[in-house]
């Protein structure tokens, strides 16, 4: 059973353009054929999953949220244009399973708890150098019938975990406000080496579509640590938008 969209909670002093990003941009990258399932949260249940310094962001239904978001990483670039992109990673799978987290100075972003992905060189380098929980695993898109699957099985660590998600690709929508509270979100805080940083990114609105979920059999949400406090939101899919990410700061 999906929840329905509620068009008339509030975005009162949220942000939902990115902040200018400071040079120099460390890198960019495409997110394509991404699809967007959510869950409400309660907030004090994920507290203590939470970095110092910041705390879950809360919408004004009271609820936090958790997303399952599987997409296609692509055309990876150090800098940005005109620098070269890398062309030993090429395009991607990666899932995540990520909560909702907002700091002291007002910056909304994502806590990942855990990102699937095939590339074990981004596993690594991810983990040591930003302390984002990446692990590795067997993906495929397969698109059939007006139909697009997202399958992951993890490799490492916890072997053996699986994600299977179906969706069918509905018309362009516009988001609602808590559609856009959950997309619109300006960078990641991640824990590394003792200290939490802000990693921040910038792109266009997400152009979005109403996604059926046909079928749903996923290990990472229950993996994860974070209890639904109630039944998903409507599904949204997007083709995709093109992001920077800046220099990390730190939080705390």
């Amino acid at each position: 059973m999906d929840l329905p969209a509620d068009v008339s909670l509030s975005l009162d002093g949220f942000p939902v353009q990115p902040p200018p990003l400071r040079p120099p941009v460390v890198f960019d990258q495409a997110w394509r054929d991404l699809t967007f399932v959510h869950w409400p949260v309660e907030p004090d249940s994920v507290r203590h999953l939470f970095p110092r310094g910041t705390r879950p962001d809360v919408f004004s239904d009271g609820f936090t949220y958790v997303a399952l978001v599987p997409f296609v990483m692509d055309g990876l670039r150090l800098g940005q244009a005109p620098s070269p992109r890398l062309p030993w990673l090429g395009s991607f799978l990666e899932t995540n399973i990520r909560l909702y987290s907002v700091d002291d100075a007002g910056r909304h972003g994502v806590l990942f708890r855990s990102l699937e992905t095939e590339r074990a060189l981004v596993v690594a380098g991810a983990r040591i150098g930003l302390g984002i929980p990446y692990t590795w695993a067997h993906m495929r898109l397969r698109r059939e019938d007006g139909l697009l699957t997202y399958a992951s099985r993890r490799r490492a660590p916890r072997r053996g975990l699986r994600s299977l998600l179906t969706v069918r690709v509905g018309e362009a929508v516009d988001p609602t406000p808590r559609e856009t509270w959950l997309t619109a979100r300006w960078g990641a805080h991640t824990r590394v080496r003792g200290r939490t940083l802000w990693v921040p990114n910038e792109h266009e609105p997400w152009p979005l579509h109403a996604a059926d979920v046909v079928e749903l059999s996923d290990d990472l949400l229950g993996a994860s640590g974070v209890t639904p406090a109630g039944p998903r939101l409507r599904a949204l899919w997007s083709p995709g938008v093109a992001t920077r990410f800046g220099r990390p700061s730190r939080v705390d």
